[in-house]
């Protein structure tokens, strides 16, 4: 049993079968539903976030490849729940793992790499050397680019990882010194915890928007 910090994100429960993986799938219930009669605020505030999403996303993509707003308006829906659910008590917070945001980053990259080089190679080419490129530069930056286009997956996937760990260990470290704490630190020690709880809601938000809008400008330029 790990004893240190980094225990909060162990997602094993067990020897054989992990548990903590299924709070994953829980968002899909926390959806609004389309059948209901008579729609809630939280239907129409959900629908309000998902049409100005939309209309974010189609000022980034082409006119013939809006379509795509809607799998990006997806992602984001998707890691938001996961990492709102990671903020409350014993619930695991599954985006704070490359194993949940290296699966959604890469084969997103993956399949635009296959599809741009299939079908648009001149125009991926043309990605390697910026407009007005000195030509002694030029090598060097296609190397530059073709670096850069690599790690993209990966750089994804860990900014999402590294700011859902790093509120994550801060909080659990308030948390070990409360137990400890006497007299008239733990007032302070409480209204930071708040603080701080206010501001990792605001950095899950963030994040979901941020790996979503990364998303869509990598699609618009093989797209």
């Amino acid at each position: 049993m790990m004893t240190n910090l980094f225990s909060t994100f162990d997602p094993a429960t067990s020897v054989n079968f992990s548990l903590n993986w299924m709070s994953t799938m829980i968002v899909f219930l926390m959806l609004p539903s389309m059948y209901w009669l008579i729609p809630t605020r939280y239907n129409a505030m959900m629908n309000m976030v998902m049409e100005k999403l939309h209309s974010e996303f189609k000022m980034l993509m082409s006119e013939s490849k809006k379509g795509f707003t809607l799998m990006f308006v997806s992602l984001f829906m998707f890691i938001l729940f996961n990492n709102l659910m990671g903020l409350l008590p014993y619930i695991f917070t599954s985006s704070s793992h490359l194993t949940f945001t290296m699966t959604m980053a890469l084969p997103i990259w993956l399949s635009l790499m296959v599809f741009g080089w299939t079908n648009k190679t001149q125009d991926m080419f043309a990605h390697l050397i910026p407009v007005g490129t000195p030509p002694v530069l030029m090598p060097f930056m296609v190397l530059i680019e073709t670096i850069s286009n690599l790690i993209r997956p990966g750089s994804l996937a860990v900014r999402l990882t590294a700011n859902m760990i790093a509120g994550h260990l801060l909080m659990s470290l308030l948390g070990n010194n409360m137990t400890s704490a006497t007299g008239i630190i733990i007032p302070i020690l409480m209204l930071v915890q708040m603080m701080l709880m206010l501001f990792e809601t605001a950095v899950a938000i963030i994040q979901a928007y941020v790996f979503s809008v990364l998303s869509t400008l990598y699609t618009s330029e093989v797209a």
